[in-house]
């Protein structure tokens, strides 16, 4: 110990470390150094074993909290988790390769995902849950729906700044695209869309939800040609998974009203006798 660390009390010490945290950008080493310090003290473990301990408490502290910003930064509109999805009541997804898909390699192989089937599926479900699985694995992912991205091209378009936002689209470790096919797409819409195909095609991951089969895409995509080439980026070394055509959701609000006993004798008797309901 220096001669100015003897010199110094236990609260000038801590005022210290402080303001080195501070400056370094150590906020885990600033909320837990007097705790780790007394564990350390308690088991007479080494100088070198308290600084491990410490410092490894800031790395696995600052991982944590940059996976919750890039699941942030992807700007999904609802939380989903893989583990919360119901297979049993969607027994058409197939769990181990959905099991599969959640340890992301086909992200880091820049391979795509197409999730194809009726509403209530399941299909937003897995699309924001392998979304949120592959920025917990430290990759860069942004959710957006077709209508959103292709008006948001559009007005890139309009400002001359179509390039920059294409870029920027195509440098994301994965695009979560939903909604694909609700909506009838005008040639131009269809142009812009298949710019960022091609900017991430064979490089970068792009997984989407659509409600249509491939072979009904040519009524979303009025130009044949397009829609061809479009279904050609998407397919090409990707993984395909089809969610049926029962909605989870209906058969859910279905068993929950089944399993509700409509108001009986009973109930009619408390009103009759002016009992509050």
């Amino acid at each position: 110990m220096s001669a100015r660390q003897e010199e110094m009390t236990e609260t000038a010490l801590d005022a210290a470390i402080e303001r080195a945290c501070v400056i370094l950008r150590l906020p885990t080493v600033r909320q837990r150094h007097g705790e780790i310090a007394g564990i350390a003290q308690r088991q007479q473990a080494s100088y070198k074993g308290f600084l491990t301990e410490l410092l490894s408490l800031e790395c696995d502290d600052r991982e944590a909290r940059r996976r919750a910003r890039l699941v942030r930064e992807a700007a999904f509109p609802r939380q989903k988790r893989l583990e919360d999805f119901d297979f049993k009541a969607n027994p058409d997804v197939p769990s181990a390769l959905i099991a599969t898909l959640a340890r992301c390699q086909w992200v880091a192989a820049g391979q795509p995902l197409c999730l194809i089937g009726d509403s209530g599926t399941g299909k937003s479900h897995l699309l924001i849950g392998l979304g949120t699985a592959a920025a917990e694995h430290g990759y860069k992912v942004r959710y957006v729906t077709a209508a959103a991205l292709v008006n948001e091209l559009a007005e890139a378009a309009d400002d001359r700044v179509l390039g920059k936002v294409i870029a920027r689209y195509g440098r994301i470790d994965l695009l979560c695209l939903d909604e694909l096919g609700y909506i009838e797409l005008d040639r131009r819409g269809a142009e812009l869309l298949f710019q960022v195909f091609t900017e991430r095609e064979e490089k970068n991951s792009i997984a989407i939800a659509s409600n249509a089969a491939f072979s009904e895409w040519a009524q979303a995509f009025t130009d044949p040609r397009l829609c061809a080439a479009i279904v050609d980026r998407l397919t090409y070394d990707a993984h395909i998974i089809t969610t049926g055509t029962g909605s989870y959701r209906l058969k859910s609000t279905a068993a929950r009203r089944a399993a509700t006993p409509p108001a009986g004798k009973n109930g009619k008797e408390s009103k009759e006798k002016g009992t509050p309901s």
